[in-house]
């Protein structure tokens, strides 16, 4: 127990003894008289004016335990949805399609913390050779992005999925029609059959099931990484992507 809070906890409990509430007087829900819980009241107030960083420990501590519990939460929603993180057959893999080690990322094509740790995430899945990479397109930045992410999925289903994503991945400047569609000439794909499968029910079920995953697992902003039962918010360096799918591994062998 916080040493502060024995002492004011002490000093009630002298205050009580030296005043005992009378027998005919009615107590508090805290089992003290009116004056008593006054009395009180004011040994507190004047120790927490004196000690004005007893409250910044304690918020501390509560934010500390809050960020526990919703990290814990977070990773019961990992384990619970696994299947749906690592095996649906909408969301295109990269990296070792056999791969040891799953890793996931939700992204957005306009998220410029995105485009800043693509290149750096492809070259470590590529040094390690074991990581199966899966994508799940994670458009949050606007009308623009949801028409990125759907051009993506719509590239996979011209087998060009992996050289479209990080083609627009390293546009500068703005993330539009115009720019994406550029892109797809760049890469010679049929543009008529790319749009004509931007509307695809099955890209429509794709999107949606990133986002109801996503808010499952109260992923608020992109990018988001889930490594084993571990999600790791933000652009992460691949120092710690490295040293995560390190312990992944060994759990697993």
């Amino acid at each position: 127990m916080n040493k502060v809070l024995r002492g004011l906890l002490g000093a009630a409990w002298l205050l009580t003894a030296a005043f005992p509430a009378a027998a005919e007087e009615p107590t508090t829900p805290g089992g003290f008289s009116a004056a008593q819980e006054e009395a009180i009241g004011d040994i507190v107030r004047s120790y927490l004016l004196e000690h004005p960083e007893v409250l910044v420990e304690a918020l501390n501590a509560y934010e500390a335990r809050q960020q526990q519990i919703a990290e814990e939460r977070q990773r019961q929603a990992v384990i619970a949805h696994q299947s749906a993180l690592a095996d649906d057959a909408l969301s295109p893999v990269l990296g070792n399609p056999d791969g040891d080690v799953v890793v996931v990322e939700f992204f957005d094509y306009r998220c410029p913390y995105c485009k800043k740790v693509a290149d750096k995430l492809l070259q470590t899945v590529q040094k390690d050779g074991g990581v199966r990479l899966v994508m799940k397109e994670f458009p949050i930045l606007g009308p623009d992005s949801i028409y990125a992410a759907r051009a993506a999925l719509a590239a996979d289903k011209q087998g060009r999925y992996e050289d479209f994503h990080f083609a627009l991945m390293e546009v500068e400047g703005q993330i539009d029609e115009p720019a994406v569609i550029g892109v797809a000439k760049s890469l010679g794909l049929d543009i008529a059959q790319l749009q004509k499968d931007m509307t695809s029910e099955d890209i429509e079920i794709a999107l949606r099931r990133n986002f109801e995953l996503a808010e499952v697992l109260e992923i608020g902003g992109t990018p988001a990484f889930v490594i084993g039962d571990t999600l790791v918010p933000g652009a992460v360096e691949m120092e710690t992507l490295e040293a995560l799918i390190a312990r992944v591994r060994a759990g697993a062998s």
